[in-house]
């Protein structure tokens, strides 16, 4: 009895982050670290798009199965059995990646890790409502959101790191790789012809070689003429970038260094579809409400190809697997991945022959760059096989660690005494009903879906806004400008609202702060009004912009944040939590599905103003909401 008294309290500095952080690894290792090993080990695009494209599932339909994480058992024991549960799933999967069939199982597995992982959202939410008090939930809210992201940063980065490290010092040489580009350069076209190598290259060690590649023009002429079947043909450059691409995707998968995916057809037939225009209602939108602007000129990006090759035959039998990858510089010459693959296999019968390497080099850069890519043949199965048991041992840790850390609130009690399958089946049904019957139920969902609609729009234009040229609408940033100035600025403005919002919140409560945070997260869409109509387009304009933009959306982020929690207050508050993260999702992705086609339709001006008319709606939706003006702050 003194025992569990004395676990009732616990500093939440001590259990927060870590699990918060445990909270995010999982996700990651699902949806993202999934993809980049399958992709390692060989997995075709087709089947890797297929079967991982389903793993998402577990976290859509969570809130149909939250009623039992609340009805049954402590919210305590729910985490804790997750955590040991995923803890052994993904050693499972450390242990199958190197058997025949550890696509089908490791597959199996995710899944697995997929349904765990989501119902340990639902039970560590619920759980931080049930050990925190409203005034503690209103200032770690900043905290728990930071540490989910640094789980993100940490699955997607460090691991993925870990994972390179092992390939690149447990096989040949790594294959040092550089492309450069220039805007001075003339623009030459690609040669597939590299066949010739000296006599002392095919001495040594085995070991991968290749001719580099000379600087390249940046941007590419609208015409290009080419010869084909020994005939002068002139085509445009985008028709020849298309041609050499299907000309390296083709002679890598003949010569046995890529597997050749197998096209599924219905019958002998090819129907190409005509391409079909605007429809009436597009046509009306865009005369009515579209700006007027010159027709823009598309300029292509240029091209680089590249081949690498083995300098000797090697051992019968043996199979040297070369993965290659970004590894610095500017990602503004970036390598194709998503179209053709970057994974070869060569054996006793290729190896005098050349792999092929795209290169797609931004048309925007305006000064020279340089690209460093390093091409790693160790053992794949057990780099991904360390990762897995590094993050399965991580959470065998923090299983024992939560143990002990995660405190025993008084209000954590399960409803265990009584309980038949009857009782369940009506507790279930009676958890759905309660969430629709509580007070001001409609105007919470009207909230839930309206207070991010500016931001469920913005969001999906940001990137190509930051990307399409000038005389489209855009910034015309290259792309490793963008990686700075949304993957690192932005983010880090997105971080600091969030936390400064929690400690605002936790001070003055959400009733205070609801208006304020509010109208941060509208007023500061007006950023992107301004660079839109803004001539200067200075990189230090554009990071201030978005970081005041991402900083606004944080801080006002932390009133969505908190209002969930408030109306999830009451019996069944884990079950009504997860039903409120369901409506969430929704209020972004039903806007954002049509944000494209609104883009496009009227133009980035147009489009950004548009969305400061939608933040009368996360104004409007505010006014009607009723709190208790003491939630959230310290009593």
């Amino acid at each position: 009895m003194n025992k569990a008294k004395q676990n009732t309290k616990r500093n939440p500095w001590a259990w927060i982050p870590t699990l918060y952080f445990a909270q995010g690894l999982p996700y990651v290792a699902v949806m993202t670290i999934s993809v980049i090993m399958y992709k390692r080990l060989g997995i075709s695009n087709t089947d890797i798009a297929l079967y991982t494209g389903w793993l998402y599932l577990p976290w859509v339909i969570k809130p149909f199965w939250s009623p039992f994480v609340d009805i049954i058992k402590t919210k305590r024991w729910w985490t804790l059995t997750m955590q040991w549960i995923i803890a052994f799933a993904l050693a499972g999967i450390a242990f199958t990646i190197p058997t025949p069939f550890f696509f089908q199982l490791t597959l199996a597995i995710f899944w697995l890790v997929g349904f765990t992982s989501a119902t340990h959202d639902i039970a560590a939410d619920g759980f931080y409502m049930l050990a925190l008090t409203e005034h503690e939930q209103s200032l770690y809210v900043g905290i728990r959101s930071t540490f989910y992201r640094v789980a993100t940063v940490a699955g997607q980065g460090l691991l993925v790191i870990v994972a390179g490290l092992i390939e690149t010092n447990t096989g040949l040489a790594p294959l040092q790789l550089s492309v450069n580009a220039d805007p001075a350069v003339e623009w030459r076209p690609c040669n597939l012809d590299w066949t010739d190598v000296a006599q002392a290259d095919l001495a040594g060690e085995l070991q991968f070689i290749t001719p580099g590649v000379d600087a390249v023009a940046t941007t590419a002429p609208s015409e290009v003429t080419v010869d084909v079947d020994g005939a002068p043909v002139t085509m445009p450059f985008k028709a020849y970038a298309t041609m050499m691409r299907d000309s390296v995707k083709h002679m890598n998968e003949r010569n046995g260094f890529v597997a050749a995916e197998i096209p599924v057809a219905t019958n002998g037939t090819v129907v190409v579809n005509e391409p079909q225009g605007p429809g009436a209602f597009t046509q009306w939108v865009k005369k009515t409400f579209g700006e007027d602007r010159e027709p823009y000129t598309l300029k292509d990006n240029n091209i680089a190809i590249v081949g690498v090759r083995l300098n000797k035959k090697p051992a019968p039998g043996e199979e040297i697997i070369l993965n290659v990858t970004h590894k610095s510089g500017d990602q503004s010459i970036k390598l194709e991945q998503a179209a053709l693959s970057t994974r070869f296999v060569f054996t006793e019968n290729n190896w005098d022959k050349p792999a092929w390497l795209y290169y797609e080099i931004d048309n925007k850069l305006s000064s020279p760059a340089r690209a460093n890519f390093e091409g790693a043949s160790g053992n794949i199965p057990f780099a991904w096989l360390v990762v897995f048991a590094v993050l399965s041992a991580f959470f065998f840790i923090v299983a024992f660690y939560h143990s002990w850390a995660l405190p025993r609130p008084a209000s954590d009690g399960h409803n265990e005494s009584g309980m038949t399958a009857s009782t369940i089946l009506r507790e279930f049904f009676e958890t759905f009903r309660s969430f629709f019957r509580k007070p001001q139920a409609w105007v919470a969902i009207a909230f839930m879906l309206l207070y991010r609609l500016p931001e469920a729009q913005l969001v999906k234009l940001i990137n190509p806004f930051l990307l399409d040229p000038v005389d489209k609408g855009g910034l015309g940033l290259t792309t490793g400008e963008v990686g700075i100035v949304y993957g690192t600025v932005g983010i880090i403005g997105l971080t600091l609202g969030g936390i400064i919002g929690g400690i605002a919140a936790a001070k003055g409560g959400l009733k205070k702060w609801l208006w304020p945070m509010a109208w941060s997260m509208s007023l500061t869409c007006l950023t992107f009004v301004y660079l839109s109509y803004a001539a200067d387009h200075s990189l230090w304009v554009v990071n201030i912009c978005v970081f005041i933009e991402q900083f606004g959306y944080g801080f006002g982020f932390t009133a969505y944040m908190l209002y969930l929690i408030y109306f999830s207050e009451g019996r069944h508050k884990t079950a009504h939590y997860a039903i409120c993260t369901g409506f969430m999702a929704l209020g972004m992705m039903l806007p954002g599905m049509a944000a494209g086609w609104l883009q496009e339709t009227i133009g980035y001006r147009h489009f950004f103003i548009w969305t400061m008319i939608c933040c009368a709606a996360t104004i409007g939706v505010c006014a009607f909401l009723k709190i208790d003006p003491n939630f959230g702050r310290k009593k």
